[in-house]
């Protein structure tokens, strides 16, 4: 939650001191409030008492995964997570992305960047006033209640699934393109999100039509974009 000051409260989860204290003192500065923990038992307890706008988050921690922390933040809050890591493998990446992670950073970095990011995540992760409520055949969007179901039955959405999802039902019937996806919901445009909108656009077809190997409502416009049909 925004702090009594106005300010943004982020959550940094990271082991190592040196970049805890850098970090703690150039985010302050930018006009954040931060709260630290360097294990995920503290993390965990941080995260329900101070109840933060968005997560700073190592991948390797002495107490376990960055990635699954990430996971449980996702599938049941809308609280963003950036994930922040000296590991630059592919794998490690897209895992932090599949999770639902909203951006990464790798070490080193800087400070000006990452604050960035911070506000950027944050404008593109913050609800609109006037969210969507749509029914598509059977399936109905409540943007209010951050819901989707299909034949009376609520479905479980990962908060990136639901995002993507309102984007295309707010332009219903009109092809959004990749581009337009990645640069609403992820940051950049390599080959790494490219993989990511995909699984993300397999896993909402799975979720939400008959027959996912042939779409009726979530359809792939080869080479452009996607299109969600009435």
């Amino acid at each position: 939650m925004v702090d009594p000051d106005g300010r943004i409260v982020v959550l940094l989860v990271e082991d190592e001191a040196s970049y805890v204290d850098a970090l703690s003192i150039g985010l302050t500065a930018d006009g954040f409030v931060v709260e630290a923990a360097m294990n995920l038992a503290d993390a965990r307890r941080l995260f329900h008492e101070r109840k933060p706008d968005i997560v700073l988050l190592d991948i390797m921690l002495p107490d376990g995964s960055g990635t699954d922390f990430c996971k449980e933040i996702t599938s049941t809050t809308s609280v963003p997570v950036i994930m922040v890591t000296a590991r630059t493998e592919e794998v490690d990446i897209v895992l932090g992305l599949e999770f639902g992670a909203a951006d990464y950073v790798t070490k080193p970095y800087r400070l000006r960047e990452l604050g960035a990011r911070i506000r950027a995540v944050l404008r593109r992760t913050t609800p609109a006033p006037n969210d969507v409520h749509i029914s598509v055949g059977s399936i109905r969007i409540d943007g209010s209640r951050r819901s989707v179901s299909r034949n009376g039955i609520e479905l479980e959405m990962s908060r990136k699934e639901f995002d993507l999802l309102a984007l295309l039902a707010s332009r219903l019937g009109q092809v959004v393109t990749r581009d337009e996806c990645l640069d609403e919901l992820w940051w950049g445009r390599d080959l790494t999100d490219t993989r990511t909108l995909d699984t993300h656009i397999k896993r909402l077809r799975q979720k939400l039509e008959d027959d996912s190997s042939e779409p009726k409502h979530l359809i792939t416009i080869r080479g452009v974009g996607f299109r969600l049909d009435p």
